[in-house]
């Protein structure tokens, strides 16, 4: 009786031993909703930029059920870490958060907020991390009150997207405007290192095994490979895609990585255990794929088409264009809510 108690202790161990298997993304899968989401309608949320509005869609029938009024030009509609707000992020003007409530899909008062270019959250849900671009800083809020609680400089220029490392010390964040990236200790609160790649890196998404990173570069028309397991990132290859690379989202299954290619209307498939691209869909007639959001089933790809002022709506299986949906104008980083995992780390789909 004891040998079997001493196996099924070694047998948990080695499940939740870092080279067990792992999965970032388990919590993920199709279908995996949050308790804490129960009763929310699924709704597409759209920042359009230019106009200074938000569209919100019901992806069950396509159609725009509402439209309203934001601070100017919002970037990205973001889920908080408990998966009850949506925040909309406007960094021109008053600059500010914008919560929405996403049982009504309706907006409350706008927090002032300094140059929100984007919004992510700590892993342990401490911390709401804004991204400063202009000012090349990172503002931690205290979540609870959403108040500043302290702030970290950076040494690049036009920081604009991040991911987590697996045991949520760490994060890797690309500077567009310098063509860096940098390695950020949580806990020293301090950047340990910075790697110049060039180009015009733009999202970043760690891979299911953690093993490393991608990071889209609109200039250079790919994904920089990066180990992030060291205090300075190393570049250990590169992938072209399509011009103008942009946004990331894996698949449900976490054996698919979708990179938006903006500037030439297409989306490129890379496969993640053999880091080779597997598939490119083209937009019949052109288009402009942004940033966007898996639905929570799988089955779908939603991209914003930033200069083409429409929804791309894509089937995840045979990369068919399913439907171009008319919105305002400069659609950027909109969101599919709600989305499978137990919290939220920002962006559009950034999930754990």
């Amino acid at each position: 009786m004891k040998l079997v108690r001493r196996l099924a202790v070694v047998l948990s161990l080695a499940a939740l031993s870092p080279s067990h298997a792992l999965n970032l993304y388990a919590h993920t899968a199709a279908g995996m909703l949050s308790p804490a989401v129960k009763g929310i309608p699924a709704r597409v949320y759209v920042p359009n930029g230019l106009d200074s509005t938000v569209s919100v869609i019901d992806p069950k029938t396509f159609k725009v059920l509402s439209t309203f009024r934001v601070d100017t030009e919002p970037q990205h509609v973001v889920a908080a870490h408990d998966l009850q707000t949506l925040y909309v992020v406007s960094d021109k003007g008053r600059q500010s958060l914008t919560p929405i409530d996403p049982r009504s899909s309706q907006p409350g008062k706008p927090v002032p907020t300094p140059d929100p270019y984007n919004l992510y959250f700590t892993p342990d849900g401490k911390y709401a991390l804004v991204v400063a671009e202009n000012q090349a800083r990172l503002d931690f809020l205290a979540v609870k009150t959403m108040t500043p609680a302290f702030s970290i400089a950076v040494p690049c220029q036009g920081v604009n997207h991040m991911d987590f490392s697996p045991d949520g010390q760490h994060l890797l964040a690309a500077c567009e405007f310098s063509g860096d990236l940098i390695k950020l200790d949580l806990t020293s609160r301090s950047v340990t290192g910075k790697l110049h790649v060039g180009g015009m890196p733009q999202d970043v998404r760690i891979a299911p095994d953690g093993k490393v990173y991608y990071v889209a570069d609109m200039m250079s028309n790919g994904l920089h490979v990066i180990d992030g397991s060291g205090p300075v990132p190393k570049k250990i290859g590169f992938i072209p895609t399509g011009k103008g690379a942009h946004g990331l989202y894996p698949s449900r299954d976490a054996t698919r990585l979708f990179i938006s290619n903006r500037d030439e209307g297409s989306v490129s498939v890379l496969n993640f255990a053999k880091r080779k691209l597997i598939a490119k869909w083209k937009i019949p007639g052109g288009g402009s794929p942004d940033m966007g959001s898996v639905s929570a089933d799988g089955k779908q790809l939603w991209l914003s088409g930033r200069r083409s002022n429409v929804v791309y709506v894509f089937d995840t299986r045979s990369g068919k264009l399913l439907k171009k949906i008319k919105v305002g104008n400069g659609p950027h980083g909109l969101t599919f809510f709600p989305q499978p995992g137990r919290y939220s780390l920002g962006h559009t789909g950034n999930y754990r």
